[in-house]
């Protein structure tokens, strides 16, 4: 909830990233969750939470403050994931593959997939037939 207050989300927005359960049944996840009551997910709901958690952890890690994480995320994207799109568009777009792929993308980029060549990528010999040893 916090996350999704952070986003901006509107409540169609929320309904769409939990997988579209009904009003009522989200808004009892609300009432329990703000009054530290326990509460039971479905796993799917709990994926999709995870996978926007997921998100927000790389988004942070990637870029260091919360308004440039946003920025990325709202922003038009030229990834081929993406089509142009923010890639908060796949976050909110009701689907458990969207933002799947969005942390997918970022965890990947945190790994050095999908990151501009550095320092390192110029100065290294590249690989020849010769490198290559199967097993």
């Amino acid at each position: 909830m916090t996350i999704a207050d952070r986003w901006g989300w509107a409540e169609a927005e929320r309904l769409l990233v939990l997988g579209s359960p009904g009003r009522s049944t989200y808004f009892g996840w609300v009432a329990k969750a703000r009054d530290g009551h326990d509460l039971i997910l479905p796993v799917d709901v709990l994926l999709r939470i995870s996978a926007v958690l997921g998100i927000h952890k790389a988004l942070m890690i990637l870029f260091g403050s919360e308004p440039a994480g946003l920025d990325w995320l709202t922003g038009p994207h030229d990834g081929p994931s993406f089509g142009g799109q923010p890639p908060m568009a796949l976050v909110t777009n009701g689907t458990m593959d969207g933002p799947m792929l969005v942390r997918r993308y970022l965890d990947a980029a945190r790994g050095g997939v999908f990151g501009p060549p550095g320092s390192m990528d110029e100065t290294s010999t590249p690989y020849s037939d010769d490198d290559i040893v199967i097993v």
